[in-house]
């Protein structure tokens, strides 16, 4: 495909999100700004990277080392790939909220000072608050962590990066696993967001900086934290690190390209800024952050091309997978993604099978026209100001993916029992039930073993469900909500199999709760005498997804194609919570392997010819541009500290601070033969993230906001 037809395709991605199954869209004020001296529209509140590519526009500037463009990886605040000069100044384009008549312009080499870069007065002084307790990071393990310390009557200092707490939870659309008692199950994410603020905002005791970044632990166990562009030190008690997980990332030609970057920066331009920022998705990586990515994907309207996992199985829930596949995205294991090409930005993706040892294997390779390529290889734990604050002797504890990587209601189960501890530890009479601890090890298993799918025992039933939860995960939701409690799970084990055994009255609850979108409702006496019966599924997607003509092809749990169904009805209630249910009518065989339908038809791989002798050097460091062979050249010229290797090739002096590139460079040491334990670790100083020089002079910005965002 040329670059020129690429150009044009990727002209037509941006734009809002119309229409969406379970978020409310339009509405909200407007403010009006500059982008390269060109007026664009953004929502008020919403940051620069979230307008630009509403505009669609993905290119924010040019890298002063090559010249090459940049865009979006994180939208976290985590890397720099986003920087642009807002109003003279470099920021985050992700972090910084669009003031009305505020100039934005790319970064085209090295940013200079602009005009507006005057030194404005001095504010009065930096500030200094001691706390009992400090919690760093606001998504569901830190909000329940204050909850808890609140409830206990420990005063407690909350703080987040962001413009509003909720961490992750704001992203997710989908309902939840786990325990309906312990930790929401069956209720979606953005809601439980809700439940946990409304918590928070009834507790007196309980103070919430928003805008505001820790930045360094120091050897006076004090925490610097920017609040707002102001400096404060905060010297607490106890110190609860609940900051989150940064996405992992991975080395291969291409993966610099704008229209490359990671699934949560995905979920927060679509779920959180209703932006539709692509039209053919690509999605590398089958854990559950990629699965439900893809799958948040086609809620918003986007084209799910298709979904490569390089292990053998998806890591994820085998229901994730399988809703994806049920509705026509296809799921290739033991592939991966061998290179990303476009001129200027992504405009194809190749992939190809790989060995056992994970080495691509020659005439296997598939090429792809997309425009987006997710990148989902797993998360890595944002500590670094928790390991510090252990070096230097504070009372420290860790929370939620801090801790270790879980599913979000784990991290709601973790929080609140660090909250207990705290508590404890400075002397309030409180402590976690030794229960919670078992709970929080459930909720944090890794998906476990298969189950064999068990017929429901359907015999002279008119109506039943079919249950397919067919792997070991945390769930009861479905044993809660039915009225006359024929479903339960019979060992009481919260991973085990939920069994229908005793009455249906026909409600479709369990259909309309399941999280994993794994019951199905059958009624055998539609119509015996044309041998059909109705098998009522989960529906989370809008009318322009049904077709007009109400004839769909039906698929199994694994989204096998098993013929043709009819839709006779579709069932909307506020007690389904923005899920519908959809009766289809299907030939009597196929009542118990109906799962789903599809939605979109399997995409076909281009038939343009893949060039497997084209080579490329892949960025390893995307701060400072450094490729993997400068890195290989390093290692086979004996270094082996991190620290000399940073020196010698500039790896990690950019501005994430090597967050992203230090796993990617420890990983090229394996490949030549340089195992970690061989390795002197790079030092770790303070500052965490970048800090306008003027936060430590205190200089104020004219209007009282910060001069990076944060």
């Amino acid at each position: 495909m040329s670059g020129r037809r690429g150009a044009k395709r990727g002209a037509r991605t941006g734009g809002r999100i119309e229409r969406h199954p379970i978020l409310p869209v339009g509405g909200g004020a407007t403010v009006e700004f500059r982008f390269a001296g060109r007026p664009l529209p953004a929502r008020e509140g919403e940051v620069i990277s979230s307008a630009l590519y509403a505009a669609g526009i993905r290119i924010f500037g040019r890298h002063h080392r090559d010249g090459k463009p940049l865009g979006i990886y994180c939208v976290n605040g985590q890397c720099s790939q986003c920087t642009v000069l807002a109003d003279g100044r470099p920021v985050k384009a992700c972090m910084t909220v669009v003031r009305p008549g505020m100039r934005v312009e790319p970064v085209a080499g090295r940013p200079e000072l602009g005009a507006d870069d005057r030194v404005p007065p001095s504010g009065p002084g930096v500030g200094e608050v001691s706390v009992p307790a400090l919690v760093v990071g606001g998504g569901p393990a830190g909000i329940s962590a204050a909850i808890e310390l609140g409830r206990a009557g420990v005063r407690t200092l909350l703080i987040d990066d962001k413009q509003a707490l909720g961490g992750k939870l704001t992203l997710q659309t989908h309902a939840f696993f786990g325990s309906v008692a312990d930790c929401y199950a069956g209720t979606r994410g953005i809601d439980i967001a809700t439940i946990l603020e409304r918590d928070l905002a009834a507790l007196p005791n309980v103070e919430v900086w928003v805008d505001s970044s820790a930045v360094g632990i120091f050897r006076d166990r004090a925490v610097g934290v920017v609040r707002g562009g102001r400096y404060v030190v905060v010297r607490p008690e106890a110190l609860l690190v609940a900051a989150g997980a940064r996405e992992k990332a991975l080395v291969f030609p291409g993966a610099d390209l704008p229209g490359v970057y990671g699934a949560g920066a995905f979920q927060t331009l679509v779920n959180r800024d209703l932006v539709r920022p692509t039209r053919r998705l690509f999605v590398l990586g089958g854990g559950n952050v990629g699965l439900i990515g893809a799958y948040h994907a086609l809620q918003a309207g986007i084209e799910v091309v298709g979904l490569v996992e390089a292990l053998p199985r998806c890591g994820g829930y085998k229901v994730h997978e399988d809703k994806l596949r049920r509705l026509g995205v296809p799921v290739w294991t033991s592939h991966t993604v061998l290179r990303a090409e476009g001129r200027e930005e992504l405009e194809r993706v190749v992939t190809a099978r790989v060995d056992p040892e994970f080495r691509p294997l020659p005439g296997t390779e598939r090429v792809y026209e997309v425009d987006t390529l997710l990148v989902a290889v797993g998360l890595s734990p944002v500590d670094e100001i928790l390991q510090k604050a252990r070096e230097y002797g504070m009372k420290a504890w860790a929370a939620g993916d801090s801790e270790e990587i879980a599913e979000a209601s784990a991290a709601i189960f973790s929080g609140r029992i660090a909250g207990r501890r705290i508590a404890e530890s400075l002397g309030v009479p409180v402590r976690a039930p030794d229960r919670w601890a078992q709970t929080a090890a459930v909720l944090r298993s890794k998906p476990g073993a298969d189950v064999p799918f068990a017929p429901p025992a359907a015999e002279g039933r008119a109506v039943y469900p079919v249950i397919r939860c067919v792997q070991e995960i945390p769930c009861d939701p479905c044993t809660q909500v039915c009225p006359v409690a024929s479903i339960a799970i019979p060992d009481g084990t919260i991973t085990s199999q939920p069994v229908f055994g005793g009455d249906c009255l026909g409600c479709g609850r369990c259909v309309g709760i399941c999280p994993g979108l794994a019951i199905v409702l059958v009624e055998e006496d539609h119509d015996p005498r044309h041998r059909t019966a109705v098998v009522t599924v989960p529906f989370e997607f809008g009318d322009d997804r049904l077709p007009k003509s109400g004839r769909v092809t039906t698929t199994g749990f694994e989204g096998e194609p098993l013929g043709t169904g009819r839709i006779v009805g579709v069932r909307e209630r506020a007690d389904q919570d923005r899920r519908r249910l959809v009766r289809l009518e299907v030939p009597w065989d196929d009542r118990l392997l109906v799962a789903g339908f599809r939605i979109q038809e399997p995409p076909r791989d281009s038939a343009e010819a893949f060039d497997p002798t084209a080579q490329a050097d892949p960025v390893i460091c995307l701060c400072e541009r450094t490729k993997q062979s400068e890195v290989v050249a390093a290692i086979r010229a004996g270094v082996r500290d991190l620290n000399q290797l940073k020196a010698a090739v500039r790896l990690g002096m950019g501005g994430c601070g090597g967050k992203r590139c230090m796993e990617l460079v420890q990983r090229v040491f394996r490949e030549e033969g340089v195992e970690p334990h061989e390795l002197t670790p790079g030092t770790w100083r303070p500052l965490d993230r970048e800090v306008p020089l003027g936060v430590f002079a205190d200089v104020a910005e004219p209007d009282g906001g910060s001069e990076d965002g944060k």
